[in-house]
Parts: structure tokens; C-alpha cells; sequence
């Protein structure tokens, strides 16, 4: 609580917008946890923040390339109801696969367990094909900020903290009849409190890598919905 004796009301506001000012960047840097630099310009703040949701419509790859950072910085995380989960592909992005909870087929437990493990991960990602009830949702965003961890949702999920949807795919890498299809480009749309913005995210053999440049290499354009993890 900020307290100020007699002092004129212009004073009093300056006086508090400097405090505000000196304060604000601590407060938001003690919410961030860590996030790939690729990723960073998808979401507010540049950083997946504790207590807040995400959703990802269109790739399994690009959802679960936002634990990627946090496990590698140590953290537990969990995925719950893909069961198609790939477990090489999971570690060739750089999640640890000695530190990941993996409930593949939750069934009607889905929300409960997403919201018990919110308790004790620090990244939760959760598919679910039908939209939850607000009443669910509401107590697992308590149980986030209570935590501070955060959740990642394939699928429709009320407020996020940003939206991400894939809109293309462009995959490389092959040559005159020969090679593999080693590159994948994704055009992705965030949508949050900074409004609706294009990017682009690069993979190179299945992890996340820096975006390239506009190339003339033949490319295979794929559909944005989602796939399995090996080439979602």
C-alpha cells in the first residue's frame, strides 16, 4: 500500500507513476517462466506467464513446443488426452521426458486431473474436444494463479491470455528427387490484448529453430489442422 502525506493531487500522480514505472517490470518478470525465443513474439510479454491459459488451434507440434523451455529449465510438465503422443518427437523438441506426466486417454476425468496437476507442474498442456463448462474452467483458473502455473489448450478454452491459430504449413527439404522433409514453417495468428498479429514459426528436424528467409527450395504446403506429433 503506498501512503503520501500532504501533497497537491499532481504531485501525488506523478509520484505514483514513477513508483508504478519502477515496479511493474519486477512484477511482470516474476510471472514469466521460461519460453523458447522463437515463441516469444506469440504471446504478451514475450513469455508464457504464471497463472494464465493459452489456446492452439491447428498443431499438436506448436503446443508443445511452449513447454519446450520450461522443461529444459528444470520444470515438470504434464499432457493430458493426446494420445497419439510421440515420445521421440516430444524429445527431439527439447522436452524432458523424465520430467513430463503423460495421461494419454483421461476420459471424463480430464478436467479434474488437468486441474489436480495444475497443483504440481508448472505446464500444463490439455486436448479436449468439447468446449468445458464455465464452472470447471473457473476453478482451474483459480487453481493457476493459486500455483502459478500455467496451462496450454488444444482446443476451445474461455480467456486466454492469447489465441493461436494456425492459418498455413510450408515444408522443405527436398532436393531434385531426393532428401526428406527435414523443414517445416508454420504461419500462425495470435490473437490477445495486443490484438490479432501474423508470424512465423520455423522447425528444422523437429525442433524449433530460427525463422528463415524466403527461399525458392521446393516446398510442400500442408493443411492447418492438426496432425499426428510427428508431423504436426
Amino acid at each position: 500500500m503506498f501512503e503520501y502525506g500532504s501533497m497537491n493531487s499532481s504531485a501525488t500522480v506523478r509520484s505514483l507513476q514513477q513508483r508504478i514505472t519502477q515496479m511493474q517490470p519486477l512484477r511482470l518478470d516474476d510471472r514469466a517462466l521460461p519460453t523458447a525465443p522463437e515463441l516469444r513474439p506469440l504471446l504478451p510479454g514475450g513469455a508464457l506467464r504464471k497463472g494464465s491459459s493459452y489456446t492452439v488451434q491447428g498443431s499438436q507440434q506448436l503446443a508443445l513446443a511452449l513447454l519446450t523451455a520450461a522443461s529444459a529449465a528444470g520444470a515438470w510438465c504434464g499432457v493430458i488426452g493426446i494420445p497419439d503422443f510421440g515420445a521421440e518427437a516430444a524429445a527431439a523438441l527439447g522436452i524432458a521426458l523424465d520430467r513430463c506426466v503423460l495421461i494419454p486417454e483421461p476420459g471424463a476425468e480430464a478436467i479434474g486431473l488437468t486441474g489436480a496437476l495444475s497443483e504440481v507442474l508448472t505446464v500444463v498442456l490439455l486436448h479436449i474436444p468439447v468446449r468445458p463448462r464455465s464452472g470447471d474452467t473457473e476453478r482451474i483458473a483459480a487453481r493457476l494463479r493459486e500455483h502459478g502455473s500455467a496451462l496450454v489448450v488444444t482446443g476451445d478454452w474461455p480467456h486466454p491470455e492469447s489465441a493461436l491459430r494456425v492459418t498455413g504449413s510450408r515444408w522443405s527439404g527436398l532436393g531434385q528427387g531426393h532428401g526428406a522433409l527435414s523443414e517445416r514453417e508454420l504461419s500462425v495468428q495470435s490473437h490477445d490484448r495486443r490484438g490479432i498479429t501474423e508470424h512465423r514459426v520455423h522447425f528444422a528436424d523437429g525442433a524449433l529453430a530460427p525463422a528463415q528467409p524466403a527461399s525458392h527450395a521446393p516446398a510442400i504446403a500442408g493443411p492447418p489442422y492438426p496432425l499426428t506429433l510427428v508431423g504436426s
